[in-house]
């Protein structure tokens, strides 16, 4: 008998993969409680020197990049690996196993058979044996042995494949984490209403990532409680490639824009002193929108050259209730009123109407993500799902029927063997076996 190699047992071994797990999840639990990519100076403010420095050298701060991270996972998926090709050859071998070449006094053996006697031929028997099975889905097989003849039937052999699914799911998993980290990455961007991007800052580093395409804020909408609380807060965004507009969405929270494979979630906003005013005539239909700050006119080069500006505002808390519009041409005195953020007002000018819609400035928070390997990490996820429900809830079934004429007559015994759900098993074998016999004898 040949010896295995020590170090290929090792990696091999079950109690390797379940130290290895046991120190994953360890540490991923420490980089959940521990906040990630912070800067050294946040570290030091909410912890302290001492330890920030500690995290630097244990690279707490970028964990799963970390060189020892990474070695847990590497080690994980060495010993899946070797796991497999040491112990599936044997399963292949069970699966495609000539089982009608099993030893014929194991089967009086087995711990489920049960057996009758017939009148009828060994042919005709065989016949209505054949059928009654594939009746319940068993296909069987026969073959003469000595002078008996053996039938068999099997279901769910793949079915002893279940853990290797698992074992590669995982495996495909990684792979994808991989192609992610590689190729994808992770930023955000402040950007403010009416304005538009083709960069974002990089998570952790601050780099600045080109997009390839700009993306605009147009609108942005918040919505609060009586008590001055942020509600509900939506972004609308455009996309333009070339000069072009491409794409068109307004995003909330769980919805967001996805745009060559670059993802933009809604994250966080921020208010500006600034007010954002649109005025549009009636007579036209010409519109413009200005960004004002407080208490300064602008000129509408587009409308006649009016004149528009913030003289006043009421909020409560950081939230703008109304404000005083002042508005003026060349033709009268100037018209101010009040107007509610959000909505909208009719003004009267000498030379026609203008309806007049203002709110507070904000900048929508974006974080951007693209991940080319979610695909594959979704299908090692369904990989999974399918190779847990195999090896749980699936078991490989066989059953065996001999033939052998004894005294003029034929004697039948039936046995049969699952690998899992055993107690299952022979419930139904106990009620096939009960059904061949009435059928049959």
């Amino acid at each position: 008998m040949n010896k295995k190699n020590p170090v290929f047992s090792f990696l091999s071994s079950v109690k390797l993969a379940l130290f290895t797990l046991f120190l994953l999840a360890v540490t991923s639990i420490i980089g959940t409680v521990i906040p990630q990519k912070e800067s050294m100076d946040w570290y030091i403010h909410n912890y302290s020197e001492t330890t920030a420095r500690l995290f630097q050298v244990l690279s707490i701060p970028d964990m799963y990049n970390s060189w020892w991270f990474l070695g847990l996972l590497s080690l994980l998926s060495i010993n899946l690996i070797v796991c497999s090709i040491d112990r599936f050859p044997g399963v292949w071998k069970q699966i495609k196993a000539d089982n009608l070449a099993t030893d014929l006094k194991r089967l009086q053996k087995m711990r489920l058979s049960a057996s009758w006697r017939s009148d009828k031929t060994e042919e005709v028997l065989a016949a209505e044996l054949t059928s009654k099975l594939a009746a319940s889905g068993w296909k069987a097989e026969q073959r003469k042995r000595d002078n008996s003849l053996l039938l068999f039937a099997q279901k769910g052999a793949m079915t002893r494949t279940g853990v290797y699914i698992v074992h590669a799911s995982i495996l495909v998993i990684f792979i994808g984490a991989i192609i992610g980290e590689i190729y994808g990455f992770k930023g955000s961007i402040m950007l403010p209403e009416t304005k538009a991007t083709n960069f974002i800052y990089q998570f952790g580093s601050g780099d600045r990532l080109e997009l390839g395409f700009t993306i605009q804020c147009d609108h942005f909408d918040i919505e609060f409680y009586d008590s001055g609380m942020p509600k509900a807060y939506r972004s609308k965004l455009t996309v333009f490639e070339d000069g072009k507009e491409i794409l068109k969405k307004a995003i909330v929270v769980n919805d967001p824009l996805t745009y060559k494979g670059i993802t933009f979630y809604q994250s966080s906003y921020q208010g500006y002193d600034d007010f954002v005013l649109t005025i549009t005539s009636q007579q036209t239909g010409v519109s413009e929108t200005v960004i004002l700050p407080f208490q300064q006119q602008q000129t509408l080069g587009s409308l006649n050259n009016t004149k528009i500006g913030i003289i006043n505002a009421q909020a409560m808390g950081q939230t703008l209730k109304t404000m005083k519009v002042w508005f003026k041409d060349d033709l009268g005195p100037a018209s101010t009123f009040w107007l509610n953020a959000g909505e909208q007002a009719t003004v009267e000018r000498p030379d026609g109407k203008y309806t007049i819609a203002g709110k507070q400035m904000y900048a929508t928070g974006l974080q951007v993500a693209k991940d080319p390997g979610v695909w594959v990490v979704y299908l090692g996820c369904g990989m999974m799902i399918l190779g847990l429900f195999v090896a749980f809830f699936m078991s490989h079934r066989r059953i065996w029927l001999l033939l052998t004429r004894e005294e003029g007559k034929i004697n039948v015994l039936v046995s049969g063997s699952a690998n899992k759900n055993k107690a299952g098993f022979e419930k139904i074998f106990t009620t096939l076996a009960t059904e061949l016999e009435a059928d049959t004898k």
